[in-house]
């Protein structure tokens, strides 16, 4: 079976809950999507950790995205790169700044100034995550050069963020999820 489609696969049988459920959006939905049955599953690491660092531009030095969703998928990506000849920080971006010490919104090594950070998250709605983190980013001074996510929800995220000047890249779409 070809890695995206084994990838989709976990995602339908780990991830996937049919039935009403409440988003972080605060928007009711018909299904929900928890990617962390995936993500935190060995095979389900490296299958999303190889797909999304395949899409990541050669320019950028970084990864990153905003804690607890994108913690596995930003791990995964640096690991894998760095298994494949390919070192990418690994940055993980704060709800709240630190309350002590420094007050940072992002963790991890300091990069110069200007640095380009490819974005990413598990599951994009409305894309206020991926806009936070975009901004978070900014405010530290690196540059975010792209937007990636495992599952666009096809929500109004996408165009959130073309609204802001980023093109959502992602592995799969509502329609691939629930098609059968």
């Amino acid at each position: 079976m070809e890695e995206r489609e084994r990838l989709l696969e976990l995602l339908r049988t780990r991830a996937l809950r049919v039935g009403r459920i409440t988003l972080s959006s605060g928007r009711v939905s018909d299904y929900y999507v928890d990617a962390r049955e995936v993500v935190l599953h060995p095979e389900g690491a490296y299958l999303t950790g190889r797909l999304l660092l395949e899409r990541i531009d050669p320019e950028a030095v970084a990864v990153a995205g905003m804690t607890l969703g994108a913690d596995p998928i930003v791990a995964a990506i640096a690991v894998v790169g760095h298994l494949q000849g390919r070192d990418l920080s690994a940055l993980i971006i704060r709800k709240e700044p630190k309350g002590h010490g420094t007050g940072k919104y992002v963790e991890g090594p300091t990069l110069p100034e200007g640095s380009k950070v490819a974005v990413v998250d598990d599951v994009v709605t409305t894309g206020s995550s991926l806009i936070k983190s975009i901004e978070r980013l900014r405010g530290e001074g690196y540059r975010p050069v792209q937007v990636l996510a495992i599952l666009d929800r096809e929500e109004g995220g996408r165009e959130r963020l073309e609204a802001s000047g980023y093109s959502l890249n992602c592995l799969f779409t509502r329609g691939d999820l629930l098609a059968r």
